[in-house]
């Protein structure tokens, strides 16, 4: 079945590319739905609603805290006064004003363990692992995937949680990983955080927690799967994953129960298809995946609608413009953005009725 997208809203914006192929794009519930773009030295944020509507100045701009350091994931508050960024050796929160709050120092990422540092403390070591870090919805806390010091003891990455106000470590949990990256995803019940730590060929892992403001209750999903952890909705109670190589989408609950899940339909004459890993809800009813990386040819790229609850397709999505080979970011609102390299042009869909 073929279901026809109707072109909402589109405006060209520099950078756009990372909403759909990265963790540039940050939502919270029902608030605003938000790009975190690194222009230069700068972070620059845009409230995506008033892009659409003509805006084309960031609400917010952050200075980047490192030289030379483009990598990990960054957080900004609720309200949008500070940003949270997470640095090879420091987690450091930025007033809207460029002031440094706080900073949180920890191990390095760097790949050789024990090297030693020389310059600037705060040189950039190569490698391209990394952390990240989430700011909570209610703005207290800052969550962070980060490295233990080393005069502390050997190799051992943790999951700390922070006060927001100073810095100050409130928990930390211990991980059995060795990342090349991780992202944080804020459920909308405003009280779990999901943590998901890729570890290259090596698989991903899950986790979950919640912080009470004394006690940190966690679980992992690592038993017996290899997932990456994709979406939430406010309007469902679990979250959405894939599997690490694209097999197959689920819905779960939060304790990692699975709901449902679905592969993706072959094409006639063509091998198995993966699923991308670009997918979410585009409300609480449908989710949106793509097959992009399965079809060599562009003008076989898919994106395919699915029912929110069962996971079961509905169709694939016919653009009027013609084959779109970009990558998908739902936005939770029954919309979903993709993005135009060569115009930098980033569009938003809605489905047509039928």
């Amino acid at each position: 079945m073929s279901i026809t997208a109707q072109l909402r809203d589109s405006v060209r914006l520099p950078g756009g590319d990372a909403l759909v192929n990265g963790f540039s794009f940050e939502s919270r519930g029902d608030g605003p739905r938000r790009a975190l773009l690194q222009n230069g030295h700068e972070l620059e944020v845009y409230d995506l609603y008033e892009v659409f509507a003509g805006e084309h100045a960031p609400t917010a701009v952050f200075p980047l805290p490192w030289p030379g350091w483009g990598r990990g994931v960054h957080s900004v508050s609720p309200d949008g006064s500070f940003a949270v960024f997470s640095g090879q050796r420091a987690v450091r929160a930025v007033s809207v004003g460029g002031e440094t709050l706080w900073e949180y120092r920890h191990g390095c990422w760097g790949p050789e363990i024990g090297h030693a540092h020389t310059g600037d403390e705060q040189e950039v070591c190569r490698g391209l692992e990394h952390g990240s870090c989430r700011v909570s919805d209610d703005g207290r806390l800052v969550w962070a995937h980060v490295v233990v010091e080393p005069e502390k003891q050997d190799w051992q990455e943790c999951w700390v949680v922070l006060d927001a106000r100073d810095g100050r470590e409130l928990a930390q949990l211990p991980l059995d990983s060795a990342a090349s990256g991780s992202h944080h995803l804020s459920h909308p019940d405003g009280t779990h955080m999901g943590l998901c730590i890729g570890m290259g060929q090596d698989g991903i892992l899950l986790h979950w927690a919640r912080w009470d403001g004394e006690k940190l209750t966690s679980w992992d999903l690592n038993e017996t799967m290899d997932r990456i952890l994709m979406d939430v909705h406010p309007g469902l109670p679990g979250f959405l994953t894939v599997e690490h190589y694209g097999a197959d989408l689920r819905l779960h609950a939060l304790d990692g129960a699975v709901l449902a899940q679905a592969a993706p339909e072959p094409a006639d004459d063509e091998g198995p298809p993966c699923w991308d890993y670009g997918c979410g809800f585009v409300d609480a009813d449908t989710v949106i995946a793509s097959t992009v990386e399965s079809d060599e040819d562009p003008e076989q790229a898919r994106h395919w609608l699915l029912d929110a609850r069962t996971l079961e397709i509905r169709g694939t999505v016919t653009y009027p413009t013609g084959p779109v080979d970009s990558y998908v970011c739902p936005l939770g609102d029954g919309t979903w953005l993709t993005y135009h390299d060569t115009s930098e042009t980033l569009n938003r869909w809605i489905a047509a009725a039928p």
